[in-house]
């Protein structure tokens, strides 16, 4: 009987030794991917927190100086945001976090019509106005639109105007707050990520939906290749500011520290090593051949010659998406989620 029992046990564990290997494989997974987005949410907490001083500074002291530190600080929180912008799931989803940090798109020009509301109006702009004056006031557009609307800042109430610095102050500190909070809860969240399993594919999902909305609707419907075939740098995210390319390649990069570790580590595990390294590679074309100058999308939509070099970031950013949202999907057995590319 005791070959008999040994060849049992052998075959036994031949049987589970894979599903084995694939747990410890996800929770490896998981963990790079834990770790990453702390440090992407660190970042974000320590540039809205900088973004909120500068802003403070500016209308104490609406200098020129002044004026360049507080724009430079908003474009590096704004690029901090993007480069987690990816994560869909957890603490970001509490209380509409995401939408308050970018509400985007705003078909219906929210943005606008709320900052008209807020600085013509004579209550003082408190915390709690900010609070109930929802997510088209709360976040990084908003200070865009007060910093670099070309019309808003030909007006009377443009900065250092009294009511738009208490906008401003109010906007970049309730962003600040809620940096804070997003960080908070993502370290209480360790324990429920990291020991659940389903939070791989959640995560795998997260990155799928990030690159078919980079692809889909930040690149391809601007450049006219979705809907009515026209340009239309207006719908793209951060046009007011000219910085959408800068935003674009955030997010790239955020994807690449922060969710391409965890993805790779899953795919070598389960015997797809040329997937991943094809994957690596994709993602350093796209890095390397990305526009050397961030020229503002309207320009890009404009001149030919520059619209070419936009037309070969999309070409790359496509490439890439198919390898992680066909290939690397299938190799792992995660089916895309129904609403994967509704809503940002």
């Amino acid at each position: 009987m005791q070959p008999i029992t040994r060849l049992l046990c052998t075959f036994i564990l031949a049987a589970t030794s894979p599903l084995v290997w694939a747990s410890d494989a996800t929770s490896q997974a998981r963990q790079q991917w834990y770790e990453g987005i702390v440090t992407g949410y660190q970042s974000l907490k320590k540039e809205t927190g900088a973004l909120a001083e500068r802003a403070r500074d500016y209308c104490r002291n609406p200098a020129p100086q002044s004026r360049e530190q507080l724009e430079a600080a908003w474009l590096d929180a704004f690029l901090a945001w993007q480069r987690v912008r990816f994560v869909d799931f957890g603490p970001v989803e509490n209380n509409n976090l995401s939408w308050q940090f970018q509400f985007w798109p705003d078909p219906k020009n929210l943005v606008a019509r709320k900052a008209a509301y807020l600085t013509g109006d004579e209550e003082p702009i408190t915390p709690q106005v900010i609070s109930q004056s929802g997510v088209a006031v709360q976040g990084f557009p908003m200070i865009e639109y007060l910093l670099f609307d070309q019309t808003f800042n030909t007006g009377d109430n443009k900065l250092p105007a009294p009511r738009t610095c208490e906008l401003l102050t109010g906007v970049a500190a309730h962003v600040e707050s809620n940096g804070d909070e997003l960080m908070t809860r993502w370290q209480a969240f360790r324990p429920h990520y990291l020991k659940t399993d389903q939070y791989f594919d959640t995560t795998v999902r997260a990155g799928m939906a990030a690159l078919e909305i980079l692809e889909e609707r930040r690149l391809a419907q601007p450049m006219g290749l979705r809907g009515n075939g026209k340009r239309n740098p207006y719908i793209a995210d951060a046009w007011r500011s000219g910085e959408t390319l800068k935003t674009i390649e955030a997010t790239v990069d955020g994807l690449n520290q922060f969710f391409l570790p965890g993805l790779t580590t899953a795919l070598e595990s389960n015997e797809e090593k040329h997937l991943a390294e094809r994957i690596r590679n994709q993602f350093n074309e796209v890095q390397q051949n990305f526009p050397g100058a961030y020229f503002p999308m309207a320009t890009a939509l404009d001149e030919e010659v520059q619209f070419r070099v936009l037309q070969g970031l999309y070409v790359d950013v496509s490439q890439l998406t198919i390898l992680v949202n066909d290939q690397a999907a299938v190799a792992l057995n995660v089916v895309r989620g129904f609403n994967s590319s509704d809503g940002d």
